[in-house]
């Protein structure tokens, strides 16, 4: 049963909120006694979930702490294509072992968030793989072209000579058949993804269902202060990536996005919020406040006792120069190989293409002293420290 608690609800309504439709419509079904059913898909095109996702998981919780139904729908089939929105090329298509294999990790990441228990856990595969020509032709039947095709990204790609594929157009349908299926009351997504909820209330309202209404949440900038927050950008903090690891990115952020990241990416009150913004203008060190931003998120994500940690570490590492106590430790075999293939074998890298890009870039260090050849041998032994970059590193045993 839905609690009809004025004070939860204010929340789901208001805090980080940019546009509901309908309001009025959700603001009567929250003061029922029903359970709400509320849809949130992710597809999983990458095996991490980062900040960017937490925004509409924390709204998620809200919604589940006043007792509606959490609908998490993992988009096995929808990834097939990739979201189109704000995309100015297509997406490469991933393979069925890509996607399962990304998948794997999403449970145990929102449980950070989320009781999953108390969710449904669903798949788009559970009907997509199920239809045959003939019923994929029928719901394309209850879909114009013009809503397909004349979408603004799809317009800009188009006038900068780029392509658009007709698989593409097909996502938005997809996404608002799974609304269908689900039968969802309320469906999250960010700014970008308006026009594929908005198909799930028309395909609801074709299918005689009553329309899902709409809570859209704020897009959250990624740590180059210029785009969304990405996987395929870079630019992202992982929600399960290593305390050390989001602590510096969380310290690399530039400091106009300071109190974004307060307001997006954690559980501060208005209040709280308002006397932060005061600190930064009475001249309060900015780099004080994202230490203290650091240790919130890192402890929200891992505890108290990690975040800690990751700051004393950061401080030694970047203030000081020195190295982290809490690096990972490889075995590696004690034979000569190229510096490529050993940055490759203890997982500092994803690919050999990305090693020499990191070695081009002088990124790369051995005990601390910078090395420029990519394929130079190198002879692994015990307690010999690799770092790529700021954050990344691990020592040989």
């Amino acid at each position: 049963m839905a609690k009809n608690n004025s004070v939860l609800n204010d929340l789901i309504l208001g805090r980080n909120v940019s546009e509901i439709i309908d309001k009025s419509s959700l603001i009567k079904k929250l003061g029922g006694p029903t359970p709400l059913r509320i849809k949130l898909g992710v597809d999983p095109t990458s095996p991490d979930l980062h900040l960017g996702h937490a925004v509409s998981l924390w709204k998620l919780k809200q919604f589940q702490d006043a007792g509606h139904t959490i609908i998490f729908l993992i988009g096995d089939y929808t990834s097939k294509i990739g979201d189109p929105s704000g995309r100015n090329t297509t997406r490469p298509v991933l393979s069925d072992e890509a996607i399962e294999q990304n998948a794997k990790t999403y449970l145990e990441q929102v449980g950070k968030i989320l009781d999953v228990s108390k969710c449904e856990i669903r798949r788009n595969g559970e009907w997509f793989a199920a239809m045959d020509l003939a019923q994929v032709i029928q719901l394309l039947a209850h879909v114009t072209i013009t809503q397909v095709t004349e979408r603004e990204d799809f317009t800009q790609r188009a006038k900068q000579g780029g392509e658009v594929g007709l698989h593409e157009a097909l996502y938005s349908v997809m996404q608002g058949y799974d609304s269908v299926q689900l039968k969802a009351d309320v469906e999250l997504g960010g700014v970008d993804q308006k026009l594929n909820l908005l198909m799930g209330r028309d395909l609801q309202r074709k299918f005689n269902q009553p329309e899902q209404d709409i809570m859209i949440v704020p897009l959250l900038l990624g740590i180059d202060g210029v785009k969304k927050m990405s996987k395929s950008l870079g630019n992202y903090i992982g929600i399960a990536e290593p305390a050390a690891v989001q602590f510096g990115k969380i310290m690399s952020i530039p400091d106009s996005l300071m109190l974004d990241y307060w307001k997006l990416c954690t559980n501060l009150s208005d209040k709280e919020l308002a006397d932060m913004a005061q600190e930064l203008k009475s001249g309060t060190n900015p780099r004080d406040i994202k230490i203290r931003l650091a240790k919130t998120i890192v402890a929200m994500y891992h505890d108290a006792v990690a975040a800690d940690t990751a700051e004393a570490d950061f401080i030694k590492t970047f203030q000081k120069g020195e190295l982290p106590d809490d690096m990972p430790m490889m075995q590696v075999t004690p034979k000569p190989t190229t510096l490529v293939d050993l940055l490759v074998i203890t997982k500092l890298v994803d690919s050999k293409s990305e090693a020499r890009r990191m070695v081009e870039q002088k990124a790369v260090k051995i005990d601390q002293q910078l090395v420029t050849e990519p394929d130079q041998q190198i002879n692994p032994i015990a307690g010999m420290v690799l770092s790529v970059g700021k954050r990344k590193f691990v020592k040989l045993q």
